[in-house]
């Protein structure tokens, strides 16, 4: 009956609203985010570097589509180490705590971008104080929509996503026309050697991820096996022209410095002068409206996503109630305050860093279980060795790079890390006992 029901729903998502839900999650706060940091490091080669990063992004995909074509399981990364390796706690506990906090960096990134642009236009005398301010409103704005209803995907959520899109490239077609061509020449300088371009091509990946929330609608898609690798390998075809038309756009309009000194809403920073107030509302409009939705989707999906690892008994367990049958209060709440704790203790660059670091490890562990069961992912060995290898170089480029310039920060994001597998060795512990608690009991009862 269960099947005859899910075949018989009137509207199962297609694959334009799959691309949708995946654009909508990578484009958020990431490329407005990093244009200004990528400036500053590399120039010109800014396009180059964000280049890279797709590519980087489709290897890391390359595993999640044949992980999730295998095992067709909503739970996505957690559920498909999980089945992987089932007999490791700890390894679940380590994978479920990093997913879980990666998407928590994703939102303090995204509250932070949103916040940056709309205190751009502020007259305010204490910029990082507002800023904070406004990182919070927003992030308690869309946790207390989490907390009353849930929507459901539907057109009006593809008109949202793909709206924000043409005014990203309208954006960038205006800027381009008001540009010139000799801004962007040379496109190599002293500065953008190749360990560089390849280090801000790391810290790029962050603006790519996303793409696996098409997974966490594995129950809801028409034909799981044909429409999730084409909606995940489109939208980050889609996302690398988007991000590359904007960061040479960008290039040929606004003064370099204008991009470096404001780097926190590199793309505004420019575009008043440039193409005048309409033109800068229509930047200010297209960052809140892409950090919005994709601060909404993120909360949606991490909250679901903390509540099933908790109910497995690898976070507290409090964290998988739910009320109205489907809203995890707790787990919403307690994702809004970390998320906050990074806005107010992380800088751009940190929260940038450990996101990018984080989602290139789980990229990794990925890469590693689809190559650990390879013969029956059907998957190219080479392929997913050669995924495991560049995940594993652009990681370790992150932490060098943190290393050379910030020991502090990078310091930072090791604590952070630390702290994360403490908890999860915990639980894993927790769980491994209880369950050696039910088999004692069971055999009791027997």
């Amino acid at each position: 009956m269960a099947k005859k029901f899910h075949k018989a729903r009137e509207k199962p998502l297609g694959l334009t609203e799959l691309i949708a839900i995946a654009l909508g999650g990578m484009v958020g706060g990431g490329i407005f985010s990093i244009l200004g940091i990528s400036v500053e490091k590399i120039g010109n080669a800014t396009p180059i570097a964000i280049l890279i990063g797709g590519v980087l992004a489709f290897f890391a995909a390359y595993s999640y589509v044949k992980l999730a074509v295998y095992y067709k399981d909503e739970g996505a990364t957690y559920s498909f180490y999980k089945k992987t390796f089932s007999n490791s706690h700890f390894s679940a506990s380590v994978i479920g705590w990093f997913v879980v906090f990666g998407y928590i960096s994703t939102l303090a990134l995204y509250s932070f971008t949103f916040a940056s642009y709309v205190t751009s236009i502020l007259p305010v005398e204490n910029y990082v104080f507002t800023m904070k301010i406004i990182a919070g409103c927003v992030l308690l704005f869309f946790t207390v929509i989490n907390l009353l209803s849930v929507k459901g995907m539907g057109k009006l959520e593809d008109i949202i996503v793909y709206a924000k899109l043409i005014i990203l490239l309208v954006i960038s077609v205006l800027l381009a026309e008001k540009g010139d061509i000799h801004n962007i020449v040379p496109i190599f300088n002293s500065s953008s050697n190749i360990q560089t371009i390849l280090i801000i091509s790391s810290i790029t990946f962050v603006a790519y991820e996303g793409f696996q929330l098409v997974i966490h609608a594995t129950e809801e898609m028409e034909d799981p096996e044909k429409n999730i690798p084409k909606a995940i390998y489109s939208a980050i075809g889609i996302a690398i022209f988007i991000y590359i038309t904007i960061a040479t756009a960008a290039l040929l309009s606004i003064p370099k410095a204008d991009l470096i000194v404001n780097k926190e809403y590199a793309l505004a920073s420019g575009a008043g002068d440039i193409l005048g107030n309409v033109g800068l509302i229509a930047v200010i409009f297209g960052a809140i409206l892409a950090t919005s939705s994709a601060i909404n989707g993120t909360i949606f999906g991490a909250s679901r996503l903390l509540a099933v690892i908790a109910d497995d008994g690898y976070f507290p367990k409090i964290f998988s109630v739910r009320i109205k049958k489907h809203i995890p209060k707790y787990a919403i709440l307690i994702i809004f305050v970390f998320a906050y704790l990074f806005v107010l203790t992380g800088s751009l660059e940190a929260i940038l860093q450990f996101g990018s670091v984080t989602f290139l490890l789980v990229s990794f562990l990925m890469a590693y279980a689809n190559f650990t069961i390879r013969h029956k992912t059907n998957s190219n060995g080479p392929i997913a060795l050669l995924a495991m290898f560049a995940l594993a170089i652009s990681g370790s480029l992150i932490l060098y790079y943190e290393f050379t310039t910030d020991l502090l920060e990078m310091l930072f994001i090791i604590l952070i890390y630390v702290l994360l597998v403490l908890g999860a060795w915990a639980y894993s512990i927790i769980r491994a006992r209880k369950k050696k608690l039910e088999i004692l009991i069971e055999k009791i009862k027997q």
